[in-house]
């Protein structure tokens, strides 16, 4: 199965996040499907860019989103 999550990329104590769709075997910041963006909380207002149309596609495809990366993008949707 297939899940929309984030991977952090970030150094220590400086948080920063992709937005992947990834199987559910893989570890968090381990091997990854696409990139379909990614989150900054340290700014503020925090950002966040996503490409919208691939996160439809794999939604559409029978990915599931974890919670906090449906929280991100219900806005945008």
């Amino acid at each position: 199965m297939v899940k929309i999550r984030l991977m952090r990329i970030g150094s220590k104590k400086r948080p920063f996040y992709r937005i992947v769709a990834a199987d559910v075997r893989s570890p968090r910041d381990g091997k990854f499907l696409d990139i379909l963006g990614h989150y900054d909380p340290r700014k503020d207002p925090h950002e966040l860019k996503v490409d919208t149309d691939k996160v439809k596609t794999w939604i559409g495809n029978g990915a599931q989103t974890t919670n906090r990366v449906s929280k991100l993008i219900a806005d945008l949707m």
